[in-house]
């Protein structure tokens, strides 16, 4: 997908973003739901493959559960333009509206569509539903959130996306419960500050961006194939920096953004929902350090037919990423000091 991109990919590439950006600049919610549209209908098109039946069925379920979605907002934003004719706040309306926007971004308890799509696609399109797709909903719920709603949902997120990754053997699979746990804390972090949520999608982006480019490189969908490979320990090193980044562990860049959400939150008072997180977190890792463990300690047979070959220049750009992730957070420590 990275490398043969044609010209009606890019087209849609294109509108996908553009369509974002109407969403996000737009000043009724009539606009905000064109956006909305525009983006499900040039995503598609990225999805399907008339080759594989897996991204066909993802396309087509895709399309279903995000045009339920916007059914749902398009008749929440007329029933308030109808009855509340002035901009009061209603609990009734701003919960319907909060909950076709959490279904659009795959959040609990609207979250079982996300999964069995993110196993029919290419990582490039997984890489776009973690993080491109998430900004428009995200965005527009944070001009109309029921705090309460939200407080519950973001706790539900933890958990889903914690318990959920637990038996999972597929690498897309578990990085959809992983995205679903990271909901939580964008959830968390759009309720203190827009520019508190920007910084984490960034960081979030920048780690699953690294991780798809490599899935993408060895071809890997399942986590036996991280055994069966006779990998450099180079590589390894690198899954472990990412994988380790990505649960939230101290010396890496992950943990950065999730410390000043923490911050905030006890600030704000929300005990209980920051130990949630944190015991949400180790059980992540868990999960996370179990497949490391398992590709580092496993006694390979060396086989010969199994040699696997990445080109120098890519193995430089790796360890460049995985430099930048533990560099990083040497430097952030001097924010709190």
């Amino acid at each position: 997908m990275f490398l043969t991109m044609n010209s009606n990919k890019m087209f849609f590439l294109f509108i996908l973003i553009f369509s974002t950006l109407i969403s996000i600049s737009s000043n009724s919610w009539f606009g905000c739901w064109i956006g909305l549209e525009i983006n499900l209908l040039s995503f598609i098109p990225l999805i399907s493959n008339s080759n594989n039946m897996l991204s066909s069925e993802a396309s087509l379920k895709y399309f279903l559960t995000q045009s339920i979605a916007s059914i749902n907002f398009l008749f929440s934003i007329l029933l308030k333009m109808i009855f509340f004719k002035n901009f009061e706040y209603n609990n009734i309306i701003s919960i319907m509206i909060n909950s076709s926007l959490l279904m659009k971004m795959g959040s609990a308890p609207f979250h079982f569509w996300f999964p069995n799509i993110m196993e029919g696609m290419s990582w490039f399109n997984n890489f776009i539903l973690m993080s491109w797709q998430k900004i428009t909903p995200m965005i527009l719920l944070s001009y109309y959130f029921n705090k309460n709603f939200i407080i519950i949902i973001v706790i539900l997120n933890s958990i889903i996306g914690a318990i959920g990754g637990l038996n999972q053997t597929s690498l897309r699979k578990l990085m959809a419960f992983s995205s679903i746990n990271n909901l939580s804390w964008m959830l968390s972090s759009i309720m203190i500050s827009e520019n508190l949520w920007m910084f984490y999608l960034f960081m979030y982006s920048f780690i699953i961006s690294s991780m798809c480019f490599l899935f993408y490189m060895l071809n890997m969908f399942f986590i036996n194939q991280l055994f069966m490979f006779n990998l450099n320990y180079v590589i390894k090193l690198f899954f472990l920096i990412n994988f380790l980044s990505l649960g939230g562990l101290p010396p890496f860049i992950g943990f950065f953004p999730k410390w000043i959400i923490i911050n905030f939150l006890l600030i704000n008072k929300f005990f209980i929902v920051t130990f949630i997180f944190i015991m949400m977190s180790l059980i992540m890792l868990f999960f996370y350090i179990r497949i490391i463990y398992s590709s580092f300690m496993f006694n390979y047979m060396k086989l010969k037919w199994m040699k696997f070959l990445l080109k120098n220049n890519l193995l430089y750009l790796i360890n460049f990423l995985s430099f930048i992730s533990i560099s990083s957070m040497i430097i952030s420590t001097f924010f709190f000091l």
